[in-house]
């Protein structure tokens, strides 16, 4: 008679041990588990537009991106469109500048004829109007500024002071002129306050109840924006933007900014720069439901094109791993510089 033994049976589970390495094995379980995924309709594309045919002037600190004829740039919205790059965001660069910006409210004024382009070549192509005046004004600053001689002159406002309420009227002129010129999005970039409930009210009094206002709710007075400033050739006369755009510093006060322009209402945020402000996207992303765009700006754009230059880093992952950093802090939509790069990329 065979007599069977067992091992005794432990009445204690043991507990399993952890190996989270198991799912990153190969590149199919990787892509299989990835919580973070970005694609061509992340994306909006800032372009530079001028006066003038056949230009593409290259920006020399933003090495890749040029500013560009209305002709040429009707080429770059076919190539974004065709990449599958859901909207671009326009920049104009006048012939000429006043103390008012008056370009700015044209009906025939660079961004005007640049809007009728995009939409006559790419009609799918939503066509974000970037609404500040910092690139209209001789003095480069964002609105109508307090000085001598000048319409709106207060004595007793400091001189060199960025007037609010004379600034939200042509805010709200302009807007309607870009949006009779046919832009989907209004997005207001100057951080004057009640800048949205100006362009709204005068959006919906003219009719275009149908366009939206992407707010750049929380603007940060950053160090970050120097290439842009070359790019746009509006670096201010005096001063700087300080006294209007945030301080740096500050993270409550971004929350106060974005409900303001959310009572005031915005159907989009946006937080600008991207990297260093991820924590103040974080914080949009959980307080307010609203689509929420962060704008990797010139400076992030250039400091990762001149490491990779320098051979310090890898071009297409760094600029991918900073991208999905920034939709990973909560971020629908991110305005970069790297769009037409980043959707090639990613198609590998």
């Amino acid at each position: 008679m065979t007599i069977l033994t067992q091992h005794p049976v432990s009445t204690a589970t043991q507990a399993p041990t952890l190996r989270p390495r198991r799912l990153r094995l190969s590149t199919g379980l990787r892509s299989l588990v990835r919580e973070t995924l970005l694609t061509p309709a992340d994306f909006i594309y800032p372009l530079f537009v001028r006066s003038g045919n056949g230009i593409r002037n290259p920006i020399k600190s933003m090495p890749g991106q040029f500013q560009l004829s209305v002709d040429q740039l009707a080429r770059e919205a076919e190539e974004a469109a065709e990449l599958g790059i859901p909207a671009v965001l326009l920049f104009g660069i006048p012939d000429h500048k006043d103390a008012c910006g008056s370009d700015n409210f044209n009906p025939n004024g660079i961004v005007p004829q640049a809007i009728r382009a995009l939409k006559d070549a790419a009609p799918d192509l939503v066509v974000i109007s970037d609404m500040c005046f910092c690139e209209y004004t001789s003095h480069g600053h964002c609105g109508i500024i307090n000085l001598p001689g000048e319409e709106h002159y207060d004595p007793h406002l400091p001189e060199g002071y960025l007037l609010n309420d004379p600034t939200l009227a042509l805010l709200g002129q302009a807007s309607a002129v870009h949006a009779e010129a046919g832009a989907d999005i209004i997005a207001p970039s100057g951080m004057i306050d009640g800048m949205v409930g100006a362009i709204r009210a005068a959006l919906d009094g003219q009719g275009f109840n149908h366009v939206s206002v992407m707010s750049y709710a929380a603007k940060y007075a950053s160090a970050f924006y120097g290439p842009f400033r070359d790019a746009a050739e509006s670096p201010p006369s005096f001063g700087d933007r300080s006294q209007y755009q945030m301080d740096p510093a500050n993270r409550r006060e971004a929350m106060k900014e974005v409900a303001i322009d959310v009572a005031e209402g915005a159907d989009m945020l946006m937080v600008k720069p991207a990297m260093p402000y991820l924590d103040i996207l974080a914080d949009v992303r959980r307080s307010f439901d609203l689509p929420t765009a962060a704008y990797q700006v010139s400076g992030e754009y250039a400091m990762i094109q001149a490491a990779a230059a320098n051979g310090w880093l890898d071009l297409e992952r760094s600029a991918l791993e900073s991208l999905i950093g920034i939709k990973r802090a909560g971020a629908d939509m991110i305005i970069t510089y790297f769009a037409k790069d980043a959707v090639r990329w990613l198609a590998k």
